[in-house]
């Protein structure tokens, strides 16, 4: 059930309900954790889905251009950059594009129905920084253990999983504090096992 047919379905049509608000503070967090395992793909899903006022829309706020045609056209030339020249293009980059564009479209979700923008930039880049943490801790660990031309397929991967996430933070918004949730254990067991390893090879010395 999406965004929109889970308040007509509690009868919640006016703006700054309190469950209006919880909707969009879980889109606004699915949204800006997609961008943090990859920034392009989640920006073009939620700008289109935007465009078609599928249960989302920019329109009226201060960051309309997240559907703009033009927007769309670049973040889709930076994605195709991106998959084409990933082994050229510095780690840091994406995640700067991941906080920011995680940030934008956390903002343009809350003031989507007149909430604050500054609720929706403080979520979407806390959580792109975990899912951006978990992605290079992860994919860090399973690269290490494949050949070259199995490894230069796990930026599509996580192409995938940042577009799933994406849609379903739009159109089913309870599921994104299932993913984050996902996330956090993912990222809490990543640093207990390297804390472990560490512990035993100390113990080795």
């Amino acid at each position: 059930m999406g965004a929109t047919a889970c308040r007509r379905a509690f009868g919640h049509h006016e703006h700054g309900t309190g469950l209006t608000l919880a909707l969009d503070i879980l889109t606004a967090i699915g949204l800006g954790a997609a961008c943090g395992l990859r920034p392009f793909v989640p920006a073009l899903a939620a700008g289109g889905l935007a465009a078609a006022n599928a249960t989302i829309d920019f329109d009226g706020t201060g960051y309309s251009f997240l559907e703009a045609p033009g927007w769309l056209l670049a973040v889709t030339a930076a994605l195709v950059l991106t998959v084409l020249a990933a082994r050229f293009i510095p780690e840091y980059g994406l995640w700067v594009a991941s906080l920011v564009i995680g940030g934008m479209l956390g903002a343009g979700t809350l003031q989507d129905h007149r909430h604050s923008a500054a609720i929706g930039w403080v979520l979407g880049v806390l959580c792109a920084v975990l899912a951006a943490a978990v992605a290079h801790d992860l994919f860090g660990r399973v690269r290490a253990r494949l050949d070259a031309q199995a490894a230069g397929a796990l930026p599509l991967y996580a192409e995938a999983a940042a577009l799933v996430l994406a849609v379903a933070a739009v159109l089913a918004p309870p599921l994104s504090i299932v993913a984050v949730g996902f996330l956090a254990w993912l990222l809490l067991g990543g640093r207990r096992r390297s804390g472990e390893k560490f512990a035993g090879l100390r113990v080795l010395r």
